[in-house]
């Protein structure tokens, strides 16, 4: 089923870039300081870094606001000029640039591929027909999660914008290398001036978080490794607690552990034991300072450590011994 989303909410800038080769490591410094000054601007939601895949040769930037003005305040502003100036030195070539207005972000690890369009005035009605009969066939293929269509945005944004999904990497490159899309494609061929790019959220779902209708802004990369590490200590002793009296060898056991610690960290751990137990550290409420939230989520993590340190040794040591 196709959306089509006008410019009434949240805003997104999508920005692809190459980086010059051996200088990713400066370049991702250099990010993260722009990542912390968007932070700082009035209605910020959040920002997504993703480095090049198979599907994707650039890196892509994805920042949301809650709204279009505050996305220009912040695209516009002094502070990302004077940081666009500092960062020049990294990238090889220009980046493109795509802002979507509406919509929402999916809590599935999918694949999403943002394709965009220069539509005549006269042509629009042709062009969501096509775009009707487009997303009815992509909608036949196996792993399609959906598509959304976004306006243009005046005096920002002149392109129509579509968005679909599909659930992994292996279904997407199937649609996309398919007869029937190039059928399609032909069918459509007065808007075939098109620019296409993918943006890979494999990991997502871990840190999804969803109040009043809008999304959360996702936790820095030191809160999500830690928070990652306190679910996984808990899951892989449990799993090898449970797994140990069938005496499989090393591979095997080791195998069929990581097997099913990640369907439990996916399905069990991440969204209903740590994202509730450290929700209010990884998304801090408005305002509330860093200092006061970080000693308040660091002292949960060594309480919750402490707890299960003390249960295993205590279930290990003291009253069985594993087999």
């Amino acid at each position: 089923m196709t959306t089509e989303r006008k410019a009434d909410a949240a805003a997104t800038v999508i920005l692809s870039r190459k980086v010059r080769p051996g200088m990713e490591r400066e370049y991702e410094k250099w990010q993260e300081g722009v990542n912390a000054a968007a932070a700082e601007y009035a209605g910020h939601l959040g920002a997504e870094v993703s480095p090049p895949t198979d599907l994707q040769p650039e890196w892509v930037i994805v920042y949301r606001f809650d709204s279009v003005a505050h996305l220009q305040a912040w695209m516009n502003g002094a502070t990302r000029q004077s940081l666009l100036d500092v960062g020049a030195k990294y990238f090889d070539g220009p980046a493109t640039q795509q802002v979507i207005s509406g919509g929402k972000q999916p809590t599935d690890p999918l694949v999403t591929v943002v394709v965009t369009h220069r539509v005549h005035p006269g042509q629009v009605d042709d062009f969501l027909e096509w775009q009707r009969r487009m997303s009815q066939e992509e909608s036949k293929f196996e792993g399609f999660r959906g598509t959304e269509i976004f306006r243009p945005i005046e005096g920002l944004q002149d392109e129509w914008t579509t968005l679909y999904r599909y659930d992994n990497a292996e279904h997407l490159d199937a649609w996309l290398t398919s007869a029937k899309r190039q059928e399609v494609l032909a069918e459509g061929k007065k808007f075939n001036d098109f620019k296409l790019r993918t943006i890979d959220n494999s990991f997502g779902s871990w840190f999804a978080f969803e109040e009043n209708g809008k999304e959360a802004r996702p936790p820095s990369e030191t809160k999500t490794a830690i928070a990652v590490w306190v679910g996984l200590y808990p899951t892989v002793v449990l799993l090898t607690l449970a797994l140990s009296p069938l005496k499989w060898p090393l591979w095997l056991g080791l195998l069929v552990g990581n097997l099913l610690s990640s369907f439990i960290m996916s399905f069990f751990t991440m969204p209903y034991y740590v994202n509730r137990l450290l929700k209010r550290w990884l998304r801090p409420a408005p305002g509330e300072p860093a200092a006061r939230s970080n000693l308040f989520g660091l002292g949960i993590v060594a309480t919750v450590t402490v707890f299960w340190v003390v249960v295993f040794y205590l279930v290990t040591q003291q009253f069985w011994t594993l087999p």
